[in-house]
C-alpha cells in the first residue's frame, strides 16, 4: 500500500452552530454551565437534536479522597 492524498472536504457536517461565541444557544450555555458545576465528572450519555445538546441522561460524579 502506498500513501493516499486526500484533498480535506471544505464541510464535511452542516453546523447550526451560530458564527459567533456570543450568539451561542441557550441549550449550549446551559449544558457548558452544568459542566462548570459538575467540575470533575462523567456525562455518560448526552442526546443531541439538531446540532443541539437535549438531555443528559446519567451523570455520576467523581469524588477524590486523596488529594
Amino acid at each position: 500500500m502506498g500513501i493516499v492524498s486526500v484533498k480535506p472536504q471544505k464541510e464535511l457536517v452542516r453546523s447550526t452552530a451560530p458564527a459567533e461565541p456570543s450568539q451561542l444557544h441557550p441549550a449550549w450555555s446551559a449544558f457548558i454551565g452544568f459542566c462548570r458545576e459538575l467540575r470533575h465528572g462523567e456525562v455518560e450519555r448526552l442526546t443531541i437534536q439538531d446540532g443541539l445538546p437535549i438531555l443528559a441522561v446519567t451523570t455520576r460524579k467523581k469524588v477524590k479522597f486523596v488529594s
